[in-house]
């Protein structure tokens, strides 16, 4: 292992080779030191190329992007500029797949960029905020290039030992942080309904954003509550200081909280140092059908930008802007469905672009995220439509009344077309 002191220092030239296809750690995970290295020399190294999965550095915008090609799974956080500009190209993808493709070669992965803690005594390094697809990628690596930084939680989970890391840099600089968002009353009532799904002992998966958040709050007066998801924000630590997360009756992972990405700034980062009561699992895990299939009473909140009168879901475009991606949506939406007792719910606003767009819509004006054979409970603010094993006319009857009623009588005509065709 070669140590750079000063990420002033790092001479990636003498580390990449042209044409080196990069995956790096993402979200709070993301390594910006070595992001922000690559930027200014990527250039002069040329034909390079990275794949990250979310970004929320700000550090990748379009002009950084002329010194490497960007690939991403989903146009998320400030990948959305990229996308904008026409230089992201996205590779559509469940989280689920990510690791397995970069085994395959299928995501190339000749360097891996990644962010971990300082090590513990053994030489043992934590993935600190992020356990995704990153070991997948230091497996598959021909160089592993390391940011050491101090200020990066010790997490219990998946560890780098210091034999594995062809590079360290040390720094010391906050990791990326994402403050809660904003709640509006329609996230209140979006996750009221949704919170109607989700009573004691009840294992939950959701992701970070202000519908999650208003959930979260809802849930402070249960019991028991178990935790496995993909990602998690500060919104756990909420629930377990209120007594309302204990994991206890999970039939496996008992009195754990697993996910693969922290999400959130650094009150979560502080509770997560070292703390047993939090294990950071790869998507391996995760997201896997076998593990997921183990656990009863999996209720599973995902997004949606918007969802079609027979039930299928976009969750990746907006008319012709991509600013979602595929993620670990289908992922969950079929262990919640087909979990024993649990449920999968799709959660969006009625309407978009200050009202004038409705969301629940006769076509979909983006791809299919989540097929409708895969769709439990869709809810807005004005209900919940339960889906599933519902024919395609009762479908179209519940999505009309959650829509906003703006729109529901354009929507009924289109729903009396599906009930005369019986499809």
């Amino acid at each position: 292992m070669r140590t750079v002191g000063d990420v002033r220092d790092l001479d990636l030239a003498a580390v990449l080779r042209p044409g080196d296809r990069i995956v790096a750690g993402q979200a709070c995970g993301e390594p910006t030191s070595l992001i922000a290295a690559l930027i200014e020399q990527g250039r002069g190294i040329g034909g390079l190329s990275l794949f990250i999965a979310t970004s929320f550095s700000g550090l990748l915008t379009p002009d950084a992007a002329e010194s490497f090609a960007v690939s991403s799974m989903g146009a998320i956080g400030a990948l959305r500029s990229l996308s904008k500009a026409h230089r992201l190209t996205v590779v559509p993808c469940h989280v689920s797949q990510v690791g397995p493709l970069i085994e395959a070669g299928a995501i190339g992965c000749d360097a891996a960029f990644v962010q971990v803690s300082p090590p513990d005594g053994d030489g043992n390094h934590s993935f600190g905020l992020i356990t995704d697809h990153v070991r997948a990628a230091v497996a598959k690596a021909r160089v592993v290039v390391a940011e050491v930084n101090d200020r990066v939680p010790f997490t219990r989970g998946e560890l780098l030992h210091a034999s594995e890391i062809d590079v360290a840099v040390h720094v010391s600089r906050p990791p990326v942080e994402v403050p809660p968002a904003r709640i509006t009353a329609t996230d209140e009532a979006i996750a009221a309904h949704a919170a109607a799904y989700i009573g004691d002992g009840a294992v939950v998966q959701t992701g970070v954003g202000a519908v999650p958040d208003a959930l979260l709050r809802l849930l402070r007066d249960r019991r028991d509550l178990g935790v496995h998801s993909g990602m998690l924000g500060d919104g756990l630590v909420e629930l377990i200081e209120a007594g309302a997360v204990t994991n206890a009756r999970k039939p496996i992972d008992r009195g754990v909280s697993v996910t693969g990405a922290l999400i959130g700034t650094a009150r979560l980062y502080a509770f997560a140092h070292d703390n047993p009561l939090i294990r950071m699992t790869p998507a391996s895990y995760t997201h896997d059908a076998g593990v997921l299939a183990r656990l009863d009473g999996l209720v599973t909140i995902n997004s949606a930008m918007e969802v079609d009168l027979t039930g299928q879901v976009n969750a990746e475009q907006s008319g012709a802007s991509y600013v979602g991606g595929t993620g670990g949506q289908v992922d969950f939406v079929r262990a919640g469905a087909r979990s024993r007792g649990g449920r999968a719910v799709t959660a969006l606003p009625a309407t978009a672009r200050g009202g004038t767009v409705s969301r629940i819509t006769a076509a979909l004006s983006g791809p299919v995220t989540t097929a409708r054979s895969d769709v439990d409970v869709v809810v807005t603010e004005f209900g919940a439509a339960e889906l599933k094993g519902r024919g395609l006319a009762e479908r179209a009857r519940r999505l009309v009344a959650i829509a906003h009623p703006d729109f529901r009588e354009d929507l009924e005509r289109a729903a009396h077309a599906i009930r005369k065709r019986g499809f």
